[in-house]
């Protein structure tokens, strides 16, 4: 196991919108069984999911617009502004649209210029949905991802290319570990900054990872790689925030014996 003084968080990411492109943060506040604020916490239904947002749920990914299936995301970029809830999107540098998504008018106005760009994705006009305190995960449990950078590197290795982490879409991107030395903290705790974390589980990658972000192609095949080379589809962890505090870029992580 790697001295664990030298872990260092080096970047700490959301994903307010599912499917769209990630927010850079240098710090945020953390609480028990929550994700990072705001991660997922909209998302825009591609066909009938018979989400409710009186009882929200969890629901596969594949009710909604995603990469996995809609690479033409990734040409998107998106900014939100957690003081109005307005999403700003644009493309090539260019605003496209901007909408407050909490109001009808500002969902609307998104909606309908993903109707018309994503048009070859949709199974039924597009909606945007939220629900106060819900996160549209891929996974049922409220929790973070982490990315080692370390394993990064030794795909990087394996593949003879070079792989942007922003592939696996984690929440948390550390290094000074070993590679693939994230994959046997499941069941322990992780001091990151102030905050504790309870490793849950190893995640499972799917086809989203082979989206290139930058461009929105597909041009690797990263769970057939993980798979041949390694003998499983896993890539990063999931953990559950167990105690409330702040989590800053370039905190220490520390691995509890």
């Amino acid at each position: 196991m790697s001295n664990d003084a030298q872990l260092k968080v080096t970047s700490i990411h959301r994903y307010p919108v599912k499917g769209f492109s990630p927010q850079s943060l240098e710090r945020v506040s953390c609480q028990i069984g929550e994700p990072l604020p705001y991660d997922r916490a909209f998302a825009v239904e591609n066909g009938a999911s018979k989400f409710d947002s009186q009882n929200p749920r969890y629901l596969p990914k594949t009710s909604f617009l995603m990469l996995m299936r809609d690479e033409r995301l990734a040409t998107l970029r998106t900014e939100f502004d957690e003081e109005t809830q307005t999403l700003t999107i644009l493309r090539n540098g260019k605003q496209v649209a901007v909408g407050k998504l909490t109001d009808l008018t500002g969902r609307l106005i998104i909606e309908q210029f993903l109707s018309a760009y994503m048009n070859f994705s949709l199974r039924g006009a597009p909606k945007i949905l939220s629900s106060p305190g819900h996160s549209f995960s891929d996974v049922p449990a409220k929790c973070l991802h982490l990315v080692n950078l370390a394993s990064v590197r030794d795909l990087e290795r394996t593949t003879r290319k070079k792989v942007d982490p922003l592939r696996f879409r984690a929440n948390v991107y550390f290094d000074g570990a070993e590679p693939w030395e994230e994959l046997s903290w499941v069941g322990k705790q992780l001091i990151a900054g102030g905050v504790t974390l309870s490793v849950a589980d190893r995640t499972s990658r799917c086809d989203a990872t082979n989206v290139n972000p930058e461009k929105g192609i597909r041009d690797m095949a990263i769970p057939t790689t993980l798979f041949r080379t390694w003998g499983h589809s896993d890539f990063g962890i999931y953990a559950k925030v167990a105690s409330d505090g702040e989590l800053a870029v370039g905190d220490d992580l520390h691995l509890n014996p």
